[in-house]
């Protein structure tokens, strides 16, 4: 479903380049909950935005349903990025509108009719299971809640992929649990792809049947969770799984 070749991504500050991903290759297919994990600043956060059409990669591709994303402008770009919804790490909600307004946000944008988006609304939130905080705000809601209506946004364009950018790392671990449940049923319910940004070897475990390792811009190994965590290859991977690792 989305295939990435050869992406390369530079950065230019003060310090001169800065090479946030280099020679990037992967594919994810249809309906995986794919995990790309790696240590902080190796480059997921950035991938993720590359994915999302946040950041135009310096040089490769990314194709969703084989179409290169860095070719599409006006309306193609707009329809395309209908397809993804981006779950953020900070929740990002607006903070004066209710649940219910932070959901329809994505269709009031789109001149939906009335009707239509509160139907819509209603069936995520219910989904997400907050149905009853509708008219809340977030300044109500605790942080597993807030991460719930987070998710219901991104979904009420009916996007064929989750992005998800850390969507666990705010949470305590019972709530946690929960959100990589919901996520789960959702990808189960709904048939949406899901690729997970994340540092955390547990979240990968618990919910990703795919994984990719990332260290500093590369990817080091990637496949099948289960056979990737049973044979690590790469020293970052097994440093992530607890190993003692050799300096060189």
């Amino acid at each position: 479903m989305i295939q990435i070749s050869h992406l390369t991504k530079i950065f230019n500050d003060k310090s001169g380049e800065v090479v946030a991903l280099h020679d990037v290759n992967l594919e994810i297919g249809r309906g995986d909950i794919f995990g790309i994990i790696g240590m902080s600043g190796a480059g997921k956060s950035t991938l993720l935005r590359c994915l999302s059409t946040l950041e135009k990669p310096t040089s490769g591709a990314i194709t969703l349903d084989g179409v290169d994303l860095a070719t599409l402008t006006g309306k193609q770009l707009i329809d395309t990025r209908r397809k993804m919804g981006v779950v953020f790490q900070g929740f990002n909600l607006l903070m004066q509108r209710t649940v219910r307004q932070n959901v329809a946000f994505p269709l009031a944008l789109e001149r939906a009719d009335r009707a239509g988006v509160n139907a819509r609304v209603d069936e995520l939130l219910e989904l997400v299971g907050l149905s009853e905080k509708a008219e809340s705000y977030p300044s109500q809601l605790s942080g597993g809640q807030k991460q719930r209506v987070a998710i219901a946004r991104a979904l009420a364009t009916s996007p064929e992929v989750l992005l998800c950018d850390e969507p666990t790392s705010a949470l305590d671990s019972l709530t946690t649990k929960n959100i990589l449940e919901l996520l789960h049923n959702i990808n189960r319910k709904l048939n949406v792809t899901i690729v997970i940004i994340t540092h955390e070897i547990a979240v990968v475990k618990a919910i990703c049947n795919k994984v990719a390792v990332i260290d500093t811009a590369e990817f080091v190994e990637w496949g099948d969770t289960a056979e990737i965590f049973k044979n690590p290859r790469s020293d970052m991977t097994r440093l992530l799984l607890g190993y003692e690792v050799m300096k060189k």
